[in-house]
């Protein structure tokens, strides 16, 4: 089998298409996802702690120079060492509200495979010995 041919087969499998298909859904959710924890449930939270712009939290890890404005992107852009936590706290939540989704949904595919499989069989009966089915047959053919 050709490298080409070869390729052609794994690439039109149901499986590869069907994980394409995840993935790029999977990304337009989690830039969903994202959008809302940053634009809709983190400035909430911080409203609710206490007017906090968590975007914005960070440590120092070292001197910045001399004008530089005490925001996260001027300290970056500067080359300053900093402990972003309030990114970190965002992507944490992002991760949790992902991961809750994704719960959903497994254990909704999960429902439907179960209601979707027939009923099992009842068991069958236990096989008759051998020995048995033959006193049968005696006993039939003595009766003719």
């Amino acid at each position: 089998m050709s490298f080409a041919s070869e390729f052609k087969e794994f690439a039109l499998k149901g499986n590869v298409m069907d994980l394409a298909v995840g993935v790029i859904i999977g990304g337009a959710f989690g830039k969903i996802v994202s959008s809302a924890v940053a634009d809709l449930i983190m400035p909430v939270v911080g409203a609710v702690v206490g007017n906090v712009d968590f975007s914005n939290m960070y440590v120092k890890l070292a001197e910045a120079p001399a004008g530089t404005a005490e925001t996260l992107d001027a300290m970056r852009a500067a080359g300053v060492p900093v402990l972003a936590y309030g990114n970190f706290i965002t992507i944490a939540i992002n991760f949790a509200i992902l991961a809750f989704v994704i719960f959903l949904m497994v254990r909704q595919v999960n429902a439907m495979r179960r209601r979707a499989e027939p009923p099992a069989p009842p068991p069958a009966a236990p096989a008759t010995p051998e020995d048995i089915v033959l006193l049968r047959e005696i006993r039939d053919s003595l009766r003719k």
